[in-house]
């Protein structure tokens, strides 16, 4: 299906107008709707010696969105029990200098400074992984793990090292048999190939543009590597939004988007779940992640709720496309919103739940267990839409534990006469606490 017309011209009016207002070389961009991509377009050259115009199938470097990639493969492995989030580096990687949790370093809570401690930049060569870490103790603890976010590309470095050693596999043999090919990924790679775009830097006072060299990674692969397409991109926001059960959990994916931290603490519009950048647009959410290398920016978008995503790409170094992301989203949704699916009769519940079922009050506050998507869910009366409900899932002990939604993790426990939530009575008819 593809967007409507008047739609699909706004879409192409906004990029087109973002391709000359900030002089990008090129700029590629498509548009996710309900699993679908509806939408794409591509402007300018991907080689401007060449004159090779970009097209929505060019492969521009991702950057940063490499580390989303590296973030799902330690939660495959988290969820396969080979690792816990919980666990220090040093139980991975031997000997290590440093040793925050891999829950801090994939949400840039760890304190580490944010570039690798060999001056790479400076020296324009990134050391291998036996380098990076003989001379890990050299890195900068800027500040305490958990003090607040700051940014750590580090961190990714070491989350790449410690895929590698939990696996027994090279991180991009893993990441490619384990996510890019089973999530269909065939143009999102470790290497460039013919048809990638050359990276550029706009010059600033005249009509023209510099070449920026390329840059190899070393030990930083797992942080910023990557090339792909627009349409790959989509892709895998798709699978952020509703993944592969037999990949990653849908459950782990919702854990990965859950905040953990603000980046932005002044208007609290960027914070960051676990590998996953969580933008806020007005009262929309989205989930992904953007991406910067020399020569190329990068961002991938997707608001969950409305199952509309975007992706955009460009070969110049200085760009500000984020912006452009959410309004490709929210132009969608405003013009072309999905539809809410539809209503359908369910299997029943077990016999033993049917009784729990109904109005129950927590002293005088009304709320309402069901039974709907085959679990057991709760919800006050009062509540807003967009508040979740607390969603439960039967323990082996017979008790329900909520796995998301409010008091996540908390434990229910039926009664005779009454249920137990979180340690407070809920009985079927208002009244004191006894």
């Amino acid at each position: 299906m593809s967007a409507p017309e008047t739609l699909a011209a706004e879409l192409a009016r906004l990029v087109a107008q973002e391709q000359r207002k900030s002089r990008l070389p090129s700029i590629a961009a498509a548009v996710l709707r309900d699993g679908d991509i509806v939408w794409d377009t591509a402007v300018g050259a991907a080689d401007v010696e060449t004159k090779r115009e970009a097209t929505t199938d060019t492969q521009y470097r991702l950057g940063s969105i490499t580390k989303t990639f590296t973030a799902a493969a330690i939660m495959q492995l988290r969820d396969a029990g080979k690792l816990d989030l919980e666990d220090r580096l040093d139980e991975h990687v031997e000997g290590a200098a440093h040793t925050p949790t891999l829950r801090r370093l994939l949400s840039h809570t760890s304190g580490l400074q944010r570039e690798t401690h060999d001056d790479a930049w400076l020296n324009k060569r990134f050391a291998s992984v036996p380098e990076l870490l003989e001379t890990f103790h050299e890195a900068e603890q800027t500040l305490p793990p958990g003090a607040r976010f700051h940014y750590s590309n580090l961190a990714f470095a070491l989350l790449g090292i410690v895929v590698e050693r939990v696996s027994g596999e090279s991180y991009t043999d893993y990441v490619e048999q384990r996510l890019l090919q089973p999530v269909g990924l065939t143009r999102t790679t470790f290497e460039p190939d013919e048809n990638a775009a050359k990276g550029y830097l706009v010059k600033p006072y005249v009509e023209g543009v510099w070449d920026e060299a390329p840059v190899e990674t070393g030990a930083w692969i797992s942080a910023g590597q990557m090339w792909g397409t627009v349409h790959d991109l989509c892709r895998w926001a798709q699978f952020l939004a509703e993944p592969d059960e037999g990949v990653l959990a849908k459950r782990t994916v919702e854990e990965m988007r859950t905040i953990q931290t603000m980046d932005d603490h002044a208007r609290w519009t960027v914070g960051y779940g676990l590998g996953l950048q969580l933008f806020r647009d007005g009262e929309r959410i989205m989930a992904g992640h953007g991406g910067s290398m020399p020569g190329f920016i990068a961002t991938v978008r997707v608001s969950v709720g409305d199952r509309v995503g975007a992706a955009v790409l460009t070969n110049e170094s200085t760009a500000r496309i984020g912006a452009l992301g959410s309004k490709l989203v929210a132009t969608t949704v405003e013009r072309w919103p999905v539809p809410p699916k539809p209503w359908t009769v369910e299997e029943p519940p077990p016999a033993d739940v049917e009784p729990v079922l109904g109005l129950w009050y927590m002293e005088g506050a009304p709320l309402v267990f069901r039974w709907r998507n085959a679990t057991l869910e709760a919800q006050f009366t009062d509540a807003a839409e967009w508040e979740e409900p607390a969603v439960f899932e039967r323990g082996s002990d017979g008790r329900w534990r909520i796995v998301s939604g409010w008091e996540h993790g908390e434990v229910l426990r039926i009664e005779e006469t009454r249920l137990v939530l979180s340690g407070y009575p809920l009985t079927r008819e208002p009244g004191v606490w006894v």
